[in-house]
C-alpha cells in the first residue's frame, strides 16, 4: 500500500497538511473518540452522556451539547445554569455557544429564565440566519420554539451567597490560588472569592470530526448586562476541523482581549502541540493584559485532530477531565505559569 492509499484507508488524507515543516500526520494511532471538559469535578458527570453518544458512533456536536447540559441542570453549580450566582440585581443570566466541524455556530447571551441555553444556541445555529441572539430576543426565540420560562427564584446556595454579598455590595474578582477554583468550589463572600467559571467541552468523534460547546452563568454579582467570553466564538470556544479545537475558562475579559480560543487553534495550526498552544495563549495574556495577573485566573484546554490534548493556566489548581478508551474519565492537572 502506497502513502496515498494508506491515508485514504485511514480517512485522514485531509490532514496531510504541513506548516513550517511540521505535519499533522502522526505515526501514533489516532485516539478517537475522545471528549474533554474544564474542571474535573464536573467532568466526571458531564463527560458521561457525551461519551455514551461518542461510543455509539454519534457526532461530536451531539455529544458536547448533551454533556454540558448536565452542568446546566445542576442547581448546585454556582457558575453554570439557573442555579448559578445572579448579577448584582439578583437575576441569573446565561450565556452559551456551540461550534461544529463545518464552521456552523450558534450563541446566546444574557438569556433569562430558560433552563438549557446550549439548546437555544443550537437552535440559533440550525434555524436562523444569525449566529447570536441576546437578552429578550433570545428568550422570545426560545419561547417560540417550545421552551418554557422557569421561575425567577434563586437556588438556595445562590440566595445565601447573594444575601451575603449585599452586605457590602462589592465585587473584587481576586482569586485564591491555594484553592481549587472550579465551578463547584465553595464560595466565601466574606473574602470576595466569587467564582466566574464555566464548562467548556470539546470532542473528536469516530468520524474524525471536532465540535465544542461552552455554557455559563458568568461572574457572580456582575454588572447588569455584562457578557464574558463564553458565548463568543473565537474567545470562549473555537473549532477548526482541519486543525483542532479549544475552549477557555476563567476571567472572560482577558480571554476576549486576545481572542483566546482562536489563538490556541492558530498556534496548533503552526505545528505546536495542544499544551504548547495553550501555554503560548496564556503567555499572551500575561504579557498583554493591563491588569495584575496575580488577581486573575484563565485556563485553556485544547484537542487536535490526532486526538492529542493539553492545557495551560495562569495559576495552579486548574484541572480538567478526559474521557476516551474504556470510558473512564481521567483527571488531569494543568501546568501553569505563575507561582505567586
Amino acid at each position: 500500500m502506497n502513502r496515498r492509499q494508506l491515508l485514504t484507508a485511514l480517512g485522514i488524507s485531509s490532514l496531510a497538511l504541513s506548516f513550517k515543516g511540521r505535519s499533522y500526520i502522526s505515526n501514533k494511532p489516532i485516539k478517537k473518540p475522545i471528549v474533554l471538559s474544564t474542571w474535573y469535578n464536573q467532568s466526571v458527570t458531564a463527560n458521561s452522556p457525551a461519551w455514551k453518544i461518542l461510543y455509539r458512533n454519534g457526532t461530536a456536536l451531539d455529544a458536547v451539547e448533551a454533556g454540558v447540559q448536565v452542568s446546566e441542570n445542576d442547581l448546585e453549580n454556582c457558575c453554570v445554569g439557573l442555579g448559578g450566582n445572579p448579577d448584582r440585581d439578583g437575576i441569573v443570566t446565561l450565556d452559551a455557544c456551540l461550534m461544529d466541524h463545518q464552521f456552523q455556530i450558534g450563541s446566546v447571551a444574557a438569556l433569562e429564565q430558560i433552563k438549557n441555553p446550549i439548546q437555544i444556541a443550537r437552535l440559533v445555529m440550525e434555524k436562523t440566519p444569525h449566529v447570536m441572539l441576546v437578552g429578550q430576543g433570545a428568550q422570545q426565540f426560545a419561547l417560540q420554539n417550545g421552551f418554557k420560562l422557569e421561575g425567577l427564584q434563586l437556588s438556595d446556595h445562590a440566595q445565601k451567597t447573594y444575601q451575603e454579598w449585599l452586605k457590602k455590595s462589592e465585587y473584587h474578582p481576586i482569586i485564591n490560588i491555594e484553592k481549587t477554583h472550579g465551578p463547584s468550589a465553595p464560595l466565601s463572600p466574606e473574602s470576595n472569592e466569587y467564582n466566574h467559571d464555566t464548562i467548556g467541552m470539546i470532542a473528536l468523534d469516530i468520524h474524525g470530526n471536532l465540535s465544542g460547546a461552552c455554557t455559563t452563568s458568568g461572574m457572580g454579582f456582575k454588572m447588569r448586562g455584562r457578557v464574558g467570553d463564553s458565548p463568543i466564538i473565537g474567545a470562549g470556544l473555537y473549532v477548526d476541523n482541519e486543525v483542532g479545537a479549544a475552549t477557555a475558562t476563567g476571567q472572560g475579559e482577558e480571554v476576549i482581549r486576545i481572542c483566546g480560543s482562536f489563538l490556541v487553534v492558530e498556534f496548533m495550526r503552526q505545528g505546536y502541540s495542544p499544551e504548547q498552544a495553550c501555554k503560548k495563549a496564556v503567555e499572551r495574556i500575561r504579557n498583554k493584559t493591563p491588569r495584575n495577573t496575580k488577581d486573575l485566573q484563565v485556563g485553556f484546554i485544547a484537542l487536535n485532530k490526532k486526538g492529542e490534548y493539553g492545557a495551560y493556566a495562569l495559576h495552579k489548581n486548574f484541572d480538567f477531565g478526559v474521557t476516551s478508551g474504556n470510558g473512564e474519565t481521567l483527571k488531569v492537572d494543568s501546568p501553569f505559569i505563575l507561582t505567586s
